[in-house]
Formats: C-alpha cells, structure tokens, sequence
C-alpha cells in the first residue's frame, strides 16, 4: 500500500492530473506486487459502464445550453420581482435564482459561469460592492449541487449503490435551509452596508415577469415531479432537460439548430474529463478493496470515535479539508469507497452521509488554496482571487453552521425521501 498511496500523493504534490495520478500509482502497485496490467485494463472498462452515469454529461449540456439560451436572464429577473423589495435587493433575488436555476443545471460551477454573470452585472449597476456581490454569487452557487438534479449526488449514488432519487428528495430541504440562512446574513450586511432594495413590484410587472419565466420554471417540476412520481428516472430526466431546453432556447431564438454541436463539444469535453477520473478511480479503488483498506479504517475508527457524532464531526473536517484541494468528483470517488463502510458500521444511513459529503466538498468550492468557484468568479469579474477569498468567509463560516445542524439532526435530511418512498 505505501506504493500505492506514496506515489498518489507525490504526484499530487508535482501538481499532476487526479485522474492520471490514481492511474500511474495504481499502475506501479500491479507492477510491485506482480499483478497482470490487464486488471487495470478490465476496472477501467467496467468504472463508467454504468447506466446512472448517463445522466452526467446529460445535466453538463442541459446547463450549458440554459446559460447561452437566455433562460437565466429571464429566472433572475423572475426572482427580482419575487424578493427585490426586500432589505438586500439583488442579493436576495442573486439566491433566489440560484436556487431555480439548481433545479435545472445541477452543477455550482454552471451556476457560478452563467447564472453568476448576469447577477454580478445587476448588482454593480445597482451600486452594491464587489466583493459583497461575489462573495453572494459564490455563496449561492453551491446550492445547486444540494438541491435535485444534481450531477455530484448522481455520481455518489453510481459509487455507493444508493438511490438517486432518495439522494435527490434528500438534497431538496437542506438546499431550502441553506438559501433561507444565506438571506438572513444578506439582510444583516445589506441592512449594516445601506444597499438599495427595489421597489415593490405591481401586479403588472408581476405577472410579466412570471409570463416571460413560466416555461423555464416547469423545468424543476418536470424534472423531479417525473423522477418522483415514476415516469422516468434520474437518467432520462437528464437528457428531458436537454430537450426542452432545446425546444425553449429556439423557440426565444436565443440559439440556433448549428449552435448545438458547439454545446455538445463543450459537453464532450467536460464529460471526458469526468468519465477519466471515474475509470481510474475503479482501478484505484479495486487496490483498496483487495488490500481491505475500508475496512481496517473502520475498525480503526470505531476505536478511536465510538460515538457516531463525533466520528461525523472528524469526517466532516476531513472532507472539508480535502474539498478544499481535490475535485469534487475525483474526491467522491476515491473518498466514497474508504468512508461509506465508516459510517454504516456506525449506524449512520447512507443517504444521510452522501448529503454530508456533497455539503462538505461544496464547501470546498468556496475555500483557499484551490477554490474552483472562486476562481470561476475571478475570471468573470477580472476581480483579484484574494479579495474575493476574503469576502466570502462569513458565507463560509455560515454553510459550516448549516452543515452541522444536517450533521446532528439527521432527519432533516431523511424526512423526505423516507416520507416519500415509505420508508
């Protein structure tokens, strides 16, 4: 095992692709230990072959053609006039929107790229401060991987057998809870800061408002009212969305029949991105597997933290810490393999970790040194990453709160999905 977790780390450390790292250590674990490299060949192969896997590049290009069709201006501007009059303005409607727009893309960095674009151009000519704007932005964005669809609970669902559909009802209340306790902390900033509100809108502007949104605000409720109900699952939902997003983005002639394939590039290459990482970590976690690592962890552990509360707190520092440097699907699945077993033999039901675990590498999208989202944001706003690192430490000091709260009253997140599947 020190070849295999030695050279991981070392290439890491010389900054090498995860994906090519778990690949080149595992190589070198079947070579010392006289393994045919055929193994290696046969896991990876095996890795994305896996139908739920479909719904990834699925969401990838349903997200990626809302962004270019005009679909977000028109969410955002609904969102306005649902909560613009309130103290913060803007940054109400900036999560409000974000949490629609969850309901369709499934992906933080597709709400922080597109989504994020038209909020921060509203708020600067609005007069709100940069970093307050960004840090929102960046705050909001990670909603969209809590609340159904999402592609992070998709792949956590593949990884360790759970229902997608259960993850999915699972992600819906804490995603709520998270965008009620990000306007409260927008209230009390907006309220310190002086930043305007809007006027309150008339039943006219309403109604136009609502009008103009009314199609792709059906996206959330067919998408999750058709899992839910059994007309189609999580994988056929992805590419619905495709569809219908197709079919609104031409019919406001917002994007062109030939515009397609350029959405299908971009898919392809994120998708291929992805699948990589996934096809090397079976190899990787078929070494673990093999060598029993889950396992003598968990008795480890159990040793260490007998009681399932504090074991919880322990993962969820662990995970922070490493969504804080590992990409979140690299992360999921190397990481859900060696955990999952943990926290069974502790009590804890599965859906309620896989939520944990999407939170805490969220969480990691907004953290220094990597930051993706943070990142995301600088490129958009041509603001310095360091000031938006610093401007976004409340909102990050507030998630970890509300992942806390999830951590210690399970059933938040488990009233649900157990409701609705009759558990």
């Amino acid at each position: 095992m020190i070849v295999l977790i030695g050279s991981f780390l070392v290439l890491l450390l010389l900054k090498t692709p995860v994906s090519f790292s778990m690949f080149v250590s595992s190589i070198l674990y079947l070579l010392t230990y006289d393994i045919p490299v055929l193994v290696a060949v046969q896991r990876m192969a095996s890795g994305p072959d896996s139908f739920p896997l479909l719904a990834v590049p699925g969401f990838i290009l349903a997200g990626t053609i809302m962004n270019t069709s005009g679909i977000t201006e028109r969410l955002f501007n609904f969102a306005n006039k649902c909560v613009g009059h309130i103290t913060g303005g803007l940054g109400h409607a900036n999560i409000f929107a974000s949490i629609i727009f969850a309901g369709m893309s499934g992906t933080a960095i597709a709400d922080a790229a597109g989504m994020g674009a038209v909020e921060l151009k509203a708020m600067k000519d609005r007069g709100f401060d940069e970093d307050f704007s960004l840090a929102v932005t960046g705050a909001s964005s990670i909603v969209g991987p809590i609340i159904p669809p999402s592609v992070p609970a998709v792949l956590y669902g593949v990884v360790a057998s759970v229902s997608i559909g259960r993850l999915f009802a699972a992600g819906f209340i804490p995603g709520v809870l998270m965008g009620c306790a990000l306007s409260v902390l927008v209230f009390i900033q907006a309220k310190k800061r002086g930043y305007p509100k809007e006027l309150r809108p008339t039943v006219k502007e309403f109604s136009l408002a609502f009008k103009d949104a009314f199609f792709p605000l059906l996206t959330p409720v067919l998408i999750i009212g058709g899992i839910l109900i059994g007309v189609f699952t999580p994988t056929e939902a992805a590419f619905i969305t495709v569809i219908y997003s197709i079919v609104l983005g031409i019919s406001y002639q917002s994007i062109r029949v030939r515009d397609l394939l350029v959405f299908v590039r971009e898919t392809a290459n994120t998708t291929v991105s992805v699948m990589l990482i996934v096809a090397s970590s079976a190899v990787f976690a078929w070494i673990l597997a093999s060598e029993q690592i889950p396992q003598k962890l968990a008795e480890v552990f159990l040793v260490a933290f007998p009681n399932k509360y504090v074991a919880l707190v322990v993962i969820n520092l662990f995970l922070l810490i490493a969504g804080s440097f590992m990409e979140t699907i690299a992360a999921i699945t190397i990481l859900t393999p060696v955990l999952l077993p943990v926290v069974l033999e502790l009590g804890v039901d599965p859906v309620h970790f896989g939520i944990l675990m999407i939170l805490n590498l969220m969480i990691g999208l907004l953290t220094p040194p990597i930051g993706m989202v943070l990142y995301v944001l600088s490129t958009v706003s041509q603001v310095p990453f360091e000031k938006i690192a610093k401007a976004v430490v409340p909102y990050l000091l507030l998630l970890i709160g509300v992942l806390y709260v999830l951590t210690f009253l399970p059933d938040v997140v488990l009233w649900l999905p157990n409701l609705i599947f009759n558990k």
